[in-house]
């Protein structure tokens, strides 16, 4: 009976308990890709919104993020420190006139779709954060909502 119990609390324990044992971010609240054994920072900004005419725009200068990977659904880790990890939310990016945007609402009424990653606690401050489905290429920025923090990256 003792040795059923053991057994039961090991198989629980490997299936709930399981803690991060890869790189670790640096930073607190920057969101990193992984890459196999490597974290690579995503390019921390804010946002800068814009009305124009009938829209309200999220604009974010550069053509391009210099954080990219290769992978159509990646992960990222998170040491979350004030950001909320379930709160991050992912949106595509238009590059148009060497910036980045998104069209937020159109005659007021929302137009960006965000993209809802799942997220997991798997440290005492960590979160991993899992693209759901494939990402085409192109320009991506991850977001807490309601925020002007933003975390870009590519896929390439």
């Amino acid at each position: 009976m003792l040795r059923r119990s053991i057994l039961l609390l090991m198989c629980s324990a490997s299936l709930f308990g399981q803690k991060y044992t890869g790189p670790q971010p640096e930073k607190t609240d920057l969101v990193y890709l992984v890459h196999a054994d490597n974290l690579l920072a995503t390019e921390a900004g804010d946002a800068k919104e814009e009305k124009r005419k009938d829209d309200v725009v999220a604009v974010v200068p550069g053509a391009t993020s210099p954080a990219a990977t290769p992978l159509a659904s990646p992960i990222f880790l998170i040491r979350a420190d004030k950001i909320n990890a379930d709160a991050l939310e992912i949106y595509k990016m238009e590059v148009k006139s060497g910036h980045r945007e998104v069209v937020l609402s159109h005659k007021n009424k929302p137009v960006a779709k965000p993209i809802v990653p799942s997220v997991t606690k798997v440290g005492d401050d960590l979160y991993k954060i899992e693209v759901n489905q494939e990402l085409p290429n192109g320009e991506y920025s991850i977001t807490p909502t309601g925020s002007d923090v933003v975390f870009c990256f590519r896929v390439y």
